[in-house]
């Protein structure tokens, strides 16, 4: 392997916060006062150097997730939004925000919810938006994903580089002794664009170009917050500009899920000039996803068989339509389900109440926003997945 490893160079930490008091004061609140950031080396011309069985389990790992988008290709409108969801949900899990089905999509619907619940559907939006950015993979687009993916929270300066050490360890007072302390912020740009070249060669297979992409963005840790969500959303959108997906966004986090600290310890080895455990890492993510998610669409087939037995009305009935729409989106108001058929809103009414009466949907007042109806069948099948994904078999 000749992958350049991360190295580093000696700083000064000098809090802001301490600035007004005396030189006393601030050295012993301060304390050490010296750490090493990271140096990431520019890779977009590296040559990447892998065993033979490595690459050839990458490719096929690919071909599996191709495979699996062909397959819902004619039936995106239907999934699509599902297996979205389901990403966004594993993405912010690996980083310890959970929540229902439930809780995000009436997020989703209403904007108001617990924050963890908040803070995922803001990951689907970000999701979106790489995806819509992926046929131009820029730094500009990048910034875009993060912005959309922290919207409201200013602190974390939306959308813009950080001016400010970041680390990951124990202590949020100094990056001294942390685990991992990300390069300068100055260095920051420069490090972006190098990736953006990196992410456009096509002599690198295309799941081996984005696990490596995906390692370099977390080593880079462009923004305050939010990198690991983003970085994950750039790997879809990376999957997308090679053409691997053109449907939908399979759930790649959710395999991820089944080891986390396996995904960190590879972060970890890459960042020493180990490309194998990411790249590993992302063929085998790839595989768990694809199986999980084929049961996920399994699931909510049978549950949509199972409401075309038992829903008594005529075949030209507007009900029908509204179970397509409940199977995708399973948190709906009557304004959401009136765009989707293409009726006023007070025509959806009656149909939702129906289905209310015949025991498909659950309806509930939501404070301040009015009537939310609900398939606890089909939240309990996206729950079900999220726990799947959090097992070491599926």
């Amino acid at each position: 392997m000749n992958w350049p490893a991360v190295t580093a160079e000696r700083m000064l930490w000098s809090p802001d916060h301490l600035a007004d008091f005396g030189p006393g004061i601030a050295s012993y609140l301060a304390g050490p006062r010296e750490y090493d950031a990271s140096v990431p080396p520019e890779i977009a011309r590296c040559q990447v150097d892998l065993p033979d069985a490595l690459v050839t389990a990458a490719e096929e790992a690919g071909r599996e997730l191709s495979r699996f988008d062909a397959e819902l290709g004619h039936r995106v409108a239907s999934f699509g939004p599902v297996l979205l969801r389901s990403e966004a949900a594993a993405s912010s899990q690996i980083e310890q925000l959970s929540a229902s089905a439930r809780a995000i999509l009436t997020a989703e619907l209403t904007g108001h919810a617990a924050r963890n619940a908040t803070v995922i559907a803001n990951n689907t939006a970000a999701l979106t938006a790489a995806i819509g950015l992926a046929d131009n993979i820029t730094a500009e687009a990048i910034a875009k994903m993060h912005q959309v993916l922290m919207v409201g929270q200013i602190q974390h300066t939306p959308g813009q580089w950080r001016t400010e050490p970041v680390w990951i360890g124990t202590s949020s007072r100094s990056p001294v002794g942390a685990d991992f302390v990300a390069p300068r912020w100055e260095r920051v740009p420069g490090l972006i664009e190098d990736l953006v070249i990196f992410s456009r060669r096509l002599d690198i297979g295309a799941l081996t170009l984005t696990a490596i992409s995906h390692a370099q963005f977390e080593t880079i840790h462009p923004f305050t917050d939010g990198n690991g969500r983003t970085g994950r959303a750039l790997a879809q959108a990376l999957l997308r500009y090679r053409g691997v997906t053109r449907a939908v966004a399979v759930p790649v986090s959710a395999g991820l899920l089944a080891d986390v600290d396996g995904y960190h310890a590879a972060l970890t080895a890459y960042r020493a000039g180990d490309l194998e455990p990411i790249v590993a890492g992302f063929a085998e993510a790839s595989l768990r996803a694809v199986t999980n998610a084929r049961q996920l669409v399994a699931d909510i087939d049978a549950i949509v068989a199972g409401w075309r037995a038992r829903v008594k009305a005529r075949s030209d009935s507007g009900v029908w339509r509204v179970l397509e729409v409940i199977a995708q989106t399973p948190v709906v108001d009557a304004a959401l389900v009136a765009a989707a058929l293409g009726i006023r809103t007070q025509n959806a009414y009656p149909l939702l109440r129906d289905l209310t009466d015949q025991g498909v949907l659950n309806a509930k007042a939501e404070h301040r926003f009015g009537t939310v109806w609900r398939s606890d069948d089909v939240l309990k099948a996206i729950d079900q997945f999220a726990e799947r994904a959090g097992r070491r078999s599926v």
